[in-house]
């Protein structure tokens, strides 16, 4: 006699043959994906807005929405690389005359006494001249400029794609976000209503991180600023903004701004504005990352402040910087599941 197997392990199975499968799919641009549903889910409530004054129409608020984030991105990208090329242009108009061996030996002599000697010395072991160093360039670098160049344009190709795919992502997710949540809310096996207060409550989530994140990037900024006009820094507003980009940077953040201006102030001799500047940039604006985004994500979330910090550590280390938001929305998805389970039990 033949058995029937049971329907239900088939389907499951298949729902896991289907679940890999999707995964494989998404899986190369899945971090994009993720950072697209964290804005859109942020800024759904800006959507609904927009919507209403065009007349319900939800293609036409996502593809507006859309845009006002593209120029929101790319205008103040735009402005601070066309600043930085400038720069670059001058330090490429001075460069030769560093490489003199005048001119090393004058910015040597602007160094703090106590470095001097040991500059003079690693000084002494450099090709001396403009020829020199242009030949040590040539020899060192010349056979892999190519691969270089090379992997500098894949890298620069790969960028603009995921840019674009993020974009692509925002606009579906916007226009089509009401119906993706109605579709979970009746797919998901919860009783009616759960489906709708977990959604709501990893939505809070969200959002608290997003908002934490921008506030944090701004107070860092601030302070910069003001440690910037203390140290005497040429043009503080301008390194201020820049400080305020470089804080949404996960690991390194402000410090690719503050550190190079100690640098250029040690090399300089300004060795007191130096040393304030340093201390500033670890002991305050460092500090604010580690401890004001915790304390702000806090008022938007059920659980306290440590675990808060160490979901944002453990997310940058386990997925990198979007783990940022992965990490706290990975806790509150658990302490969601814990509650809905501890409600069925009662």
């Amino acid at each position: 006699m033949r058995t029937r197997s049971d329907p239900r392990l088939f389907l499951l199975l298949l729902a896991a043959l289907a679940a890999w499968l999707t995964w494989q799919v998404t899986r190369p641009f899945a971090s994009v994906l993720f950072l697209a549903s964290v804005l859109a889910v942020a800024l759904s409530p800006l959507h609904g807005w927009v919507g209403r004054r065009l007349g319900g129409r939800p293609a036409a608020a996502a593809g507006l929405v859309t845009l006002a984030v593209l120029l929101a991105l790319v205008g103040p990208v735009t402005g601070l690389a066309a600043v930085v090329a400038s720069q670059a242009v001058e330090g490429l108009k001075w460069l030769p005359t560093v490489l003199d061996d005048q001119g090393l030996a004058d910015l040597v002599a602007r160094l703090p006494e106590s470095v001097q000697a040991a500059a003079r010395e690693l000084l002494a072991r450099l090709p001396h001249g403009a020829t020199e160093m242009r030949d040590l360039v040539t020899s060192t670098v010349g056979g892999r400029a190519f691969s270089t160049v090379g992997g500098l344009l894949q890298a620069t190709g790969t960028a603009l794609t995921r840019f674009l795919l993020f974009f692509v992502a925002l606009f579906f997710l916007l226009a089509d976000g009401a119906a993706l949540v109605t579709w979970l809310q009746t797919v998901l096996p919860l009783p009616a209503g759960r489906a709708a207060s977990l959604l709501k409550y990893l939505r809070g989530v969200t959002i608290a991180v997003l908002v934490s994140t921008l506030a944090t990037a701004g107070i860092q900024a601030v302070l910069a600023l003001a440690g910037y006009a203390i140290a005497g820094v040429p043009s503080p507003v301008f390194f201020g903004v820049l400080t305020f980009f470089t804080a949404l940077i996960p690991a390194v953040g402000t410090a690719l701004v503050w550190v190079p201006l100690v640098l250029v102030k040690l090399a300089t001799g300004h060795l007191g504005p130096a040393i304030f500047l340093a201390a500033w940039g670890v002991g305050v604006v460092g500090m604010v990352d580690n401890v004001v985004k915790p304390m702000l994500i806090r008022r938007g979330v059920a659980f306290p402040t440590g675990v808060v910090f160490f979901a944002l550590i453990g997310g940058l280390a386990a997925f990198g910087p979007v783990g940022l938001v992965a990490g706290p929305l990975s806790v509150a998805l658990l302490v969601a599941v814990l509650q809905a389970l501890g409600e069925d039990r009662r």
